[in-house]
């Protein structure tokens, strides 16, 4: 639909378009980019046969395909710049020599040595056949340009000779790169064919692989190669159960969905929605306004600011339902805030819905699952494929003979109420209003009208209800009622309710938005509400701070479908869970110690750098944020700290727990970082590609570290092995049955 034609009478007549049976947009394709949701790029393409462009899609949809599954790997990135590289021809074929110093411009002296070293052209002006350029050149000049001193010191401490036996590659791997969380039976350790593979892999010396050895660069390469991802890549795919209740799952949810910029005066663009759902965001928000004369056609903006106004149908709901299903299949929930008070326009919106979602949207509950008190809600696996409506519920209005409609929840004035309606006091109450809106942290939350019928029939089981108490909620027992809680009202509730906020989100869904005086769009830490459970924390998807961060780095696994199971003592009946505890009965904790031995192309200057270390999760986990000293000398290109590990000891509930990993100049700018839950982090040595503030994988920055993941133990236990490490291990595996027979 949004495809651009071309419009030149030569192009038109060479693919025949001004034919009528020419079915032009099947032969087109649209490829939009961007570094981020808001500032993207449309490159329009046009073929002569409709099937050309299907298959230019399925090309590109595996690439994208298998570069996510890669996206870890830093083998892979170095491929990348490789093959950039030699695609990048002139005239004659032959590849510019500045190409690579535009690549790698933190060091010119350093780039012009290593093209040296590697045999290749150095002067900034000449160019060199791809046949000269070839893989293996390619790798020399990097081993010259960023040379690991770190890994050959990792390599002779298993070997004092050129090369490592197959025995000591051996001891090295299971010694350092396998966790010593993982049950021996459930996961052996690699047999010795296993071993050799890896080395005939790796080994770039096949005289050395023929005899199972392998060389300090066979070891780089490996150390570089999907097998040592931080990540475990199974936690990438969907691996959650997704059969539980909708309200046992976080759902990734966005705030204000259609703006590209501040709450004030920014722009509104449908295109945010289709960028939040390719995302894999669930939860999408709708602020919606009565259309103006004579069309009368419902708009979607910030009520009482400057932002700019689209289309309720036109704009939005078209731009959803193209979008909805493409990355998850899991429901789509629409969060409607509605200041629509026209009977006539509510109708609109309501049949918009129904033609263009068509069989998509839940218009009734299931037959298995009926809104009555007691009755849970069904799973995301029971509806896939479904939009459901959050919208205030309402009582029908009637109407006089004249067609003026009486809505019972909001009476029409009364004849004593006249001077209200005079235009001179409306004025005053909608300044009233916007101040409050610019000055009140809920904005015009609160301000939603009463739905009339047609918008009401269409919400089911995710019916908004104002807050009353935890109290109130529990006696009403209603898991299809949810309520709505600015940031600072959530913060009050975990810090004097926790235990009972917790409770509340086993049973039913509640959703935190922003304040409404985050005027800049910034975002709140999400992780406190992900603590007690809330299951929509909306955040401005188009300010990409550290919330927005976490937030993205978390719904990055589970197949990106949008829906994160919570953990097990967040859901049980039987369990009741307290944030702010310093120990879990039915949870094993966790230490982990990583050092931070080097970091890689971390800039385009030649600067001093650093690296910040933290763990995110429960208020009792470890506090501290370390820090590497700046680099010894302005090196961008492979900075080695020489420090002690950083040891973050018991954290408390792993599930719930990040790393987080940030690398600045010494003058304090950002230059990339990484966020991983930290029960799909592998132990081990790791290179951990960075990405940017938006969240993108960087090409070339990254960090190498050891990371050692293990079971928290009690020092009052440490004295007692083997019997503490056995009791600790089995008490990981005990059922819930069993579990309440233990001694205290």
């Amino acid at each position: 639909k949004y495809a651009k034609l071309p419009k030149h009478p030569k192009v038109r007549n060479v693919f025949n378009m001004d034919f009528p049976d020419s079915n032009h947009l099947a032969k087109t394709l649209t490829i939009v980019s961007g570094l981020d949701t808001v500032n993207l790029t449309y490159h329009n393409f046009f073929a002569a046969k409709e099937k050309v462009t299907q298959n230019w899609a399925n090309d590109i949809l595996a690439i994208a395909y298998n570069a996510a599954r890669n996206n870890a790997c830093r083998q892979v990135f170095l491929e990348k710049i490789y093959i950039r590289i030699s695609l990048q021809t002139n005239k004659d074929g032959k590849i510019p020599v500045k190409n690579i110093y535009k690549m790698f411009p933190a060091d010119k002296k350093r780039v012009e040595g290593a093209l040296a070293s590697a045999h290749l052209p150095k002067g900034k002006y000449d160019t060199m056949k791809p046949d000269v350029f070839t893989e293996t050149a390619f790798r020399t000049f990097l081993t010259h340009l960023c040379p690991r001193p770190e890994i050959y010191e990792i390599f002779t401490s298993y070997s004092t000779k050129p090369t490592m036996t197959k025995e000591n590659f051996t001891k090295f791997l299971n010694e350092k790169q396998r966790d010593s969380r993982l049950n021996e039976e459930l996961f052996p350790r690699l047999r010795q064919d296993q071993i050799k593979a890896l080395i005939d892999k790796y080994e770039p010396c096949s005289t050395n692989s023929n005899r199972g050895l392998i060389s300090p660069e066979g070891l780089i390469f490996f150390l570089m190669g999907p097998e040592t991802s931080v990540v475990m890549q199974d936690r990438l795919a969907k691996c959650q159960d997704m059969t539980q209740p909708i309200p046992h799952y976080f759902i990734k949810s966005s705030h204000n969905t259609y703006l590209t910029a501040g709450q004030f005066s920014g722009v509104s663009s449908p295109e945010m929605y289709r960028q939040c759902l390719l995302s894999g965001c669930r939860c999408l928000e709708l602020d919606c306004w009565k259309g103006k004369p004579p069309d009368e056609e419902p708009i979607i903006t910030h009520g009482f600011t400057m932002t700019t106004e689209i289309l309720f149908k036109v704009d939005v709901i078209e731009a959803i339902a193209e979008s909805a299903f493409k990355t998850s299949q899991y429901p789509v929930i629409l969060s409607f805030e509605n200041h629509v008070d026209s009977v006539k326009q509510q109708e609109k919106m309501a049949n918009y819905c129904k033609t263009i979602f068509g069989d998509a949207l839940l218009t009734e509950p299931l037959e298995k699952y009926p809104l009555k008190p007691g009755h849970q809600i069904p799973s995301p696996s029971e509806l896939l494929g479904k939009v459901l409506i959050k919208n205030k519920k309402g009582t029908a209005p009637t109407s006089d003979a004249d067609g003026t409609s009486h809505d019972p929840a909001n009476p029409a004035p009364t004849e004593g109420d006249a001077a209200v309606e005079d235009n001179e006091e409306q004025e005053d109450t909608e300044e009233h209003d916007e101040e409050k809106m610019k000055t009140s942290d809920e904005g015009t939350a609160g301000q939603e009208v009463t739905a009339y019928e047609a918008m009401s029939s269409l919400v089911n089981y995710i019916q908004p209800n104002k807050f009353i108490s935890f109290d109130n909620a529990r006696k009403k027992n209603k898991s299809y009622v949810i309520s709505s809680f600015v940031e600072t009202k959530g913060e009050a509730m975990i810090a004097k309710t926790a235990v009972e906020f917790v409770e509340y989100n086993k049973r039913q869904m509640s959703r935190i938005y922003p304040k409404g005086t985050r005027m800049d769009s910034s975002n709140y830490s999400p992780q406190p509400f992900w603590n007690v459970g809330c299951q929509m924390v909306a955040l401005n998807y188009q300010t990409m701070d550290f919330p927005m961060q976490l937030n993205m780095a978390l719904f990055e696994f589970n197949g990106r479908t949008g829906y994160l199971l919570k953990h097990d003592i967040m859901r049980r009946s039987d369990k009741k869970f307290d944030p702010f505890c310093d120990r879990i009965d039915t949870v094993v904790a966790s230490t982990l110690t990583i050092k931070i031995y080097s970091g890689q192309f971390l800039s385009d200057k030649n600067v001093k750098t650093g690296v910040e270390v933290e763990v995110i999760g429960l208020p009792g986990d470890p506090k501290k944020k370390y820090r590497t000293k700046w680099s010894t000398t302005p090196n961008a290109i492979n900075p080695v700290w020489n420090e002690e590990p950083f040891v973050f000891e018991k954290i408390l509930l792993p599930e719930m727990a990040s790393l987080r990993l940030v690398v600045h100049e010494e003058n304090g700018k950002f230059l990339g970082h990484r966020i991983i839950p930290l029960d799909a982090i592998q132990s081990g040595f790791h290179h951990i590609c960075l990405r940017s503030e938006s969240n993108m994988p960087l090409t070339l920055p990254a960090l190498f570290v050891y990371i050692e993941v293990k079971d928290y133990i009690p020092a009052a236990f440490a004295g007692a092995w083997p019997f503490s490490l056995c009791f600790w291990q089995k008490k990981k595996k005990i059922s819930a049955a069993t579990e309440s027979m233990l001694p205290e």
